[in-house]
Formats: C-alpha cells, sequence, structure tokens
C-alpha cells in the first residue's frame, strides 16, 4: 500500500465519525450537546471526538456554547447551496405566492430519506399552526402525505426491505400507520386515487394531502408537494380545491424552468 493509499484509508473513518457527530446535532435542533454526551451517543472515544469537533468548528460547520455543541452557519449554507441545484425548489415559493388557493395554506415539498421524509422548502400561508415541519426536519415517511406519496412509488419488495425493522414504522398518533399491513393497503390506495392522505397521523387536528412531483433530471430525485389543514374548518369541497392546485403546481414544477 502506498503512503497516499494509507493516508485515505486513515482519513474515511475520521470522516464517518464526523458525519455521525453532524447528524446527531441534527436530530435535536436548537439544543446544545456536551462533548462527553456526542462522545457517549457516538461511542467514540472522547479524545477523537474532541479533535473531530475541533476540526468541525474550525470549518464553521459545527460551533461551540456554553452548553456544548451546535450546528455552524456553514451547514445553512451548504444546505441553501444544495437546494439551489434543484429547479423545483426555486419554482415553489412562486408558485405558492401565487396561486390563489395555496397562498393561504400551510404548502411543503420534501424528498424520500431512507424511512424519513426531509422537508425542503415550507409556504407557512395565512392559516398557520406551531407545530409544523420547518425546512431541514425529517419525520417518519409512514405518517405523512408526502412521505406516503414517495413511497407509493417504490415496488412492494423495495417497502418490504426499507421496514425490514418494524422499528421504522413511528407512530406520531393513535391514527399513525402501525405495521407493513396498515402501510401496503395505504400505499395501494394512494396509488389507486393518486395522491396520498395523513388523517390526523402526525396531529391529530390536521390533516394533509400530498402529490409526487416526478424528477425532471437523470439522477434527482422526485419530490413530494403537500397541504396540511387544520380540523374541524375544512370540508370534502376544501379537499378538492386543495388538491386542484397542487395537481397544479406539481405539473407545473415537472416542466423544465425557463432561465432568462
Amino acid at each position: 500500500m502506498t503512503d497516499t493509499e494509507s493516508e485515505r484509508g486513515a482519513q474515511a473513518p475520521a470522516v464517518l465519525k464526523a458525519m455521525r457527530i453532524l447528524d446527531l446535532l441534527a436530530q435535536s435542533p436548537g439544543r446544545a450537546k456536551a462533548l462527553s454526551e456526542i462522545a457517549r451517543d457516538l461511542g467514540i472515544a472522547k479524545s477523537s471526538t474532541s479533535n473531530l469537533c475541533a476540526s468541525l468548528e474550525e470549518g464553521g460547520l459545527i460551533r461551540r456554547t456554553d452548553g456544548g455543541y451546535l450546528l455552524g452557519r456553514r451547514t445553512v449554507e451548504l444546505g441553501s447551496a444544495y437546494l439551489a441545484g434543484f429547479d423545483q425548489i426555486r419554482e415553489f415559493y412562486r408558485l405558492c405566492d401565487e396561486s390563489e388557493v395555496l397562498s393561504h395554506h400551510l404548502v411543503q415539498i420534501a424528498m424520500l430519506d431512507g424511512a424519513r421524509v426531509l422537508y425542503l422548502a415550507v409556504h407557512e400561508g395565512r392559516e398557520r399552526f406551531p407545530l409544523s415541519a420547518s425546512v431541514g426536519d425529517r419525520y417518519p415517511a409512514s405518517a405523512t402525505a408526502v412521505g406516503t406519496a414517495l413511497l407509493a412509488e417504490l415496488s412492494p419488495a423495495d417497502i418490504a426491505a426499507l421496514y425490514r425493522d418494524p422499528g421504522l414504522l413511528v407512530t406520531l398518533t393513535n391514527r399513525s400507520t402501525a405495521d407493513l399491513a396498515s402501510l401496503t393497503r395505504k400505499l395501494e390506495l394512494t396509488r389507486e386515487r393518486g395522491y396520498a392522505m395523513d388523517e390526523g397521523e402526525v396531529h391529530l387536528s390536521v390533516i394533509g394531502i400530498a402529490v409526487v412531483v416526478p424528477s425532471t433530471r437523470v439522477g434527482e430525485p422526485s419530490f413530494a408537494i403537500g397541504i396540511s389543514m387544520v380540523h374541524p374548518h375544512n370540508t370534502d369541497a376544501d379537499r378538492e380545491t386543495a388538491l386542484a392546485a397542487l395537481r397544479e403546481a406539481a405539473a407545473t414544477l415537472t416542466r423544465p424552468v425557463l432561465v432568462a
């Protein structure tokens, strides 16, 4: 083995450990974690954790406070640069602002991240409620409308493999999808009607409707766009109006964006 190959072999585990530190801090946004807590949670020696945190801090990826470490500003810059690569994300906010229907609602766009969905953009609208997901949040895909829409794109074999661990079917309310058989039935219904529903699975007082936005470029993921509405103000007519607006937005987001 050459010196260069040896260096690469030594660096790779350090990079993976650094990524685990970032993931750990991302799981509890706004709550600082002490060095000893990070080392214990990840099973990494405290001395190694200290060196990794020092490097991440120097790069602006994390920052140190009196209570411990938090994600740093550099993660925001990297996240923004990543999202800027998707035409759909740039167009999402314009569509929400200009739509008579979407402008009033909480509208979110998300992508599948394993058994979770990652929220990429959120339009709060005029009817806000405090428990909604924010950009960067991850929720169980099986419980959300956007997650259900994206899971319905996968084959039954892929779903079975994804949920080989039953613990990934996280229940947030007594209406959440709790087992693979229930998820399979829900996905079949989603495919039949062409849209996904969350009827109190994340919050009992909220329903969600979502449709898929297919990828427009090879190698890009599909997204799902969804509306959240608070009970008991919505009616069947409101749902149909919201669904029509979502489908129109999805069709627009699927078209190539012309850049002036």
